[in-house]
């Protein structure tokens, strides 16, 4: 517990009071004195008195860039008292003021908005509860420990932006993975059409054999195997990057596999797919592929000190040039213009990606 200014300024008028009543007799002066030590006492009482309050917290929605969420606090308390409540938040999210002065009365629910501005997940938390008296001169300080975090999704860039011969050679992928879906590798073999050959594995085995892609027939919907690494301090544009061919993948209806570093996603579709996606690019870490992941890699997004790289079946595209001039995203293409994407969008968390 601690004085507030205008305890501080209270306690030095009854001190003041008191030297003049000694010097000069009580008088007049104690019909200013006496009150004011009996709201003093009464303030230390109310503040010692209080209960300390119950905080609970409610999930904060996961979200791409630039939107906006809400955090809500509830807080319960037994008693009426006055309070400022004050919420930490960290680096890469953004709110004009976590703090609220109030009253707390029963059950109590606080709400504030704040902004996605970088990519990953970020805490939220912990909160502080100040209650004063009812004259404003004492406070007590609870803290409570509970966090919660909110997930930024990395930037998705519209790839219908991008040069007419680049979408091509990355729906050429779109269009191979939909024929059937990559299992393995075997040596060659007589009458094995020389399109199949997979010449990076090829080139690499020390007798020049040559190896063929083995692929599983399937007669639904094809898959198509996305690889990236990159090097240190270069994880955000990655990140990017894949959002963005991923994104353009599921939207032609292909299956999308995810390989970075050691986990690995599972070829699927959807909106649950696509967040699941954005999920492990959200925290994305920069690491390198060994090379089996990289050979199998239907598209492989690389970003080092150059830039960064998507390799489509030998083709080496700049992502700069892949996503067009203007940077324009996929979410600033579906927003309704205050900064969230459309309702489909912001309730699944993938814009653009049919169920």
């Amino acid at each position: 517990m601690r004085l507030t200014s205008r305890g501080w300024g209270v306690v030095a008028v009854v001190a003041f009071g008191a030297v003049m009543s000694w010097q000069y007799g009580p008088r007049s002066l104690d019909a200013v004195v006496i009150p004011l030590v009996v709201v003093v006492v009464a303030g230390v009482l109310t503040t010692v008195r209080a209960d300390r309050p119950r905080v609970r917290r409610a999930p904060v929605p996961e979200g791409f860039l630039g939107e906006n969420r809400t955090v809500t606090v509830g807080i319960e308390t037994d008693s009426s008292v006055a309070a400022t409540v004050r919420d930490e938040i960290s680096d890469g999210v953004a709110a004009a003021d976590p703090s609220v002065e109030t009253t707390l009365e029963g059950e109590t629910e606080l709400e504030y908005d704040l902004t996605l501005e970088e990519r990953g997940e970020h805490r939220i938390g912990p909160l502080s509860i100040a209650v004063r008296d009812v004259f404003g001169l004492f406070e007590r300080r609870f803290e409570y420990e509970e966090t919660t975090t909110v997930l930024a999704y990395p930037r998705v860039y519209d790839l219908q932006n991008g040069t007419s011969r680049d979408l091509e050679i990355l729906a050429g992928v779109a269009r191979e993975a939909n024929r059937e879906e990559f299992d393995h590798l075997r040596e060659y073999q007589r009458g094995d059409p020389l399109r199949e050959v997979h010449w990076k594995s090829a080139a690499k085995r020390p007798d020049d054999e040559l190896v063929v892609k083995e692929f599983a027939a399937d007669e639904t919907v094809g898959a198509a195997a996305v690889a990236a690494e990159c090097t240190p301090g270069r994880d955000d544009e990655l990140a990017a990057a894949v959002a963005s061919v991923a994104t353009y993948l599921l939207e032609c209806e292909v299956r999308v596999g995810l390989t970075v570093g050691a986990e690995g996603h599972p070829p699927s579709t959807g909106r649950r797919h696509h967040r699941s996606l954005l999920r492990s690019l959200a925290v994305l870490e920069a690491e390198e592929l060994d090379e089996q992941s990289r050979a199998e890699a239907d598209v492989l997004v690389q970003a080092d000190a150059n830039g960064t790289t998507v390799v489509v079946e030998g083709h080496e595209i700049p992502f700069d040039r892949l996503r067009g001039a203007d940077g324009r995203t996929a979410v600033d293409s579906r927003s309704d213009g205050n900064g969230s994407s459309n309702a489909d969008a912001e309730t699944d968390g993938s814009p653009g990606v049919a169920a």
